[in-house]
């Protein structure tokens, strides 16, 4: 833990103490209240938001070791070579680099906007991903448990998997009311080739000795699927969710930048034609910590669902 805060409290002072040699920099100033606040001073300010995370997860912890510090450690080292080279000396190319600095001024200048976005995308990808998921485990089960159902829908779940959610754009747009409805059922598609396929998966890979158990018991088919095929599943299942979840996000971004009117997309978009490159990396670093967030909440709900696996898997 204590690499970790060494690597953010460098990035901090690097900021702080190098001298600003390279001409040029326009840092975007807002007026909080009484304070003016430029990019310098809102980085610093995340660093050092950062800093104390950590030492209070390090006293929480009682400064137990953690396997992440060196990662941490290095992030922070980066910073500060990107603040250096992007900002201070401006060695990195313009304006397709910029430091860290500059691109706080995006959240200091469309802080309110990339919100908004923000919450648009999040609304797109949860109602694309949710109907994915859920089409897919009842389509795993059924193939996985129905012979004469594999046998018709095996086929299209192959040749449905190897075509780009993209490509069905033309064709959303023409089936669909509107341009969210489309984007919606294109996220679905991507992710509901995976859950499907994993679902499928593990549906036939449970041992027949299960099923012979409960049927003793006087146990009827619909019984076995819910209480023995499904639960088994649940491994396979949460690696197609997972699976799905990244080609969801990639799909969700392309959609918002081919029509979609909000999103962090269409925001990447609209900053890209204008130049503004430093929105585009803001953009980009809102988008990696959502996904970092979604894979947390799968993540999360994977270790609740399975957790009779602590001790026993690896």
């Amino acid at each position: 833990m204590i690499q970790t805060i060494l690597g953010f409290a460098i990035a901090f002072l690097t900021n702080l103490l190098f001298p600003q040699i390279a001409d040029g920099v326009r840092l975007k100033t807002v007026l909080l209240g009484n304070i003016s606040v430029d990019g310098n001073t809102a980085y610093r300010a995340v660093l050092i938001l950062l800093i104390v995370f950590y030492v209070v997860k390090a006293f929480r912890s009682k400064w137990k070791k953690d396997s992440r510090s060196q990662f941490r450690f290095a992030v922070g080292i980066a910073l500060a070579l990107w603040d250096i080279l992007g900002t201070k000396l401006r060695i990195l190319p313009q304006p397709f680099f910029p430091g860290p600095a500059v691109i706080m001024g995006a959240f200091l200048e469309d802080g309110p906007f990339i919100w908004q976005n923000t919450l648009y995308s999040l609304r797109l990808f949860f109602a694309g991903f949710s109907a994915g998921v859920l089409s897919g485990i009842v389509t795993g089960v059924l193939i996985g448990w129905f012979p004469k159902v594999r046998y018709w829908l095996t086929p299209v779940l192959n040749i449905s998997g190897v075509i780009p959610a993209v490509a069905w754009m033309p064709f959303a747009l023409t089936l669909f009311p509107t341009s969210f409805s489309a984007a919606t059922f294109l996220i679905a598609v991507c992710s509901w080739f995976p859950v499907a396929t994993m679902t499928a998966e593990g549906v036939q890979s449970t041992p027949k000795s299960h099923f012979e158990v409960v049927r003793t018991f006087g146990a009827k088919g619909l019984y076995q699927v819910l209480h023995v095929a499904i639960p088994h599943s649940m491994p396979q299942i949460f690696t197609g969710v997972t699976t799905a979840a990244a080609f969801s996000f990639t799909t969700l971004v392309m959609a918002e930048m081919m029509g979609q009117p909000g999103g962090l997309g269409y925001y990447i978009n609209t900053s890209k034609v204008w130049s503004a490159y430093y929105k585009v990396f803001a953009a980009i670093i809102v988008m990696a910590i959502l996904f970092s967030l979604i894979l947390k909440t799968v993540g999360a709900i994977q270790g609740y669902v399975l957790r009779w696996q602590k001790g026993v898997v690896r």
